[in-house]
């Protein structure tokens, strides 16, 4: 699978004031800035999580109907079902291209190794690489203690080769801040071709770290999305090694 590309930037608007019965904030085209100085949440490690599932739609075919003569298979715990073959060919990957203040640039992300650090350069970390989208999902860590190292950071999400397209998940991706009420994007617009996806940029404006929602779909990977936001990397064509899968 070749790596991601870049994005252009969407049109910043004023952010959500959320649902208290959730409390969360979800990003759309409408609402779609939050700044997390202004929320007293641009300390400690920002948690970023990607879930994903296949749409009940689409775990169908010999599947469905063994359900239906083998009503017990129903019984199955919801990992085993999740790891069935009708799931198995998803794989959603997490990614973040990082700008530090210093002009350094690169990119956290599966693909690669590429896992990072979040208590050095560029703090921000992948914990690993979820390919069945499991409870668990992926996710990543950054560390705002930093937050005056750090330029911004474009948080985006591809399909790894040979997967469906993003409209036959239920993607959707957590930013978890230190406090406050969580803020989500949902990656639910029909792109059925798209193989990645910029979802959100994080940006220290003049001090303050603002969380803008992108949601801009791609036909291609990681060169593409840095075409979009220039980001000036070099990039190659790769594949997840046994240890990455």
């Amino acid at each position: 699978m070749g790596l991601l590309d870049g994005f252009r930037r969407g049109r910043a608007a004023e952010f959500d004031s959320g649902n208290a019965a959730t409390n969360a904030i979800e990003l759309t085209k409408r609402h779609g800035q939050v700044s997390l100085t202004k929320q007293g949440a641009a300390t400690g490690n920002l948690r970023i999580n990607l879930a994903w599932r296949m749409r009940s739609s689409d775990i169908g075919g010999p599947q469905r109907e063994s359900l239906l003569r083998h009503p017990l298979k129903a019984l199955k715990p919801p990992e085993v079902l999740g790891h069935s073959q009708s799931m198995v060919n998803v794989d959603l990957d997490l990614g973040c291209l990082y700008e530090l203040q210093d002009g350094t640039k690169g990119v956290v992300q599966p693909l690669g190794g590429y896992f990072g650090d979040v208590n050095a350069p560029p703090y921000v970390k992948l914990t690993g690489d979820d390919r069945f989208g499991s409870g668990s999902g992926e996710t990543i860590y950054v560390n705002l203690d930093h937050r005056e190292a750090i330029k911004r950071l474009l948080v985006f999400v591809y399909i790894y080769d040979q997967t469906p397209a993003f409209d036959r998940t239920q993607a959707v991706v957590t930013l978890y801040p230190s406090n406050g009420p969580r803020v989500e994007i949902h990656l639910d617009e029909r792109h059925p071709q798209a193989r990645s996806c910029a979802v959100v940029m994080i940006e220290n404006v003049k001090g303050e770290m603002i969380v803008r929602r992108e949601v801009k779909f791609v036909y291609g990977f990681q060169a593409e999305l840095d075409r979009l936001y220039g980001w000036g990397l070099q990039w190659g064509r790769g594949h997840k090694t046994k240890a990455e899968r």
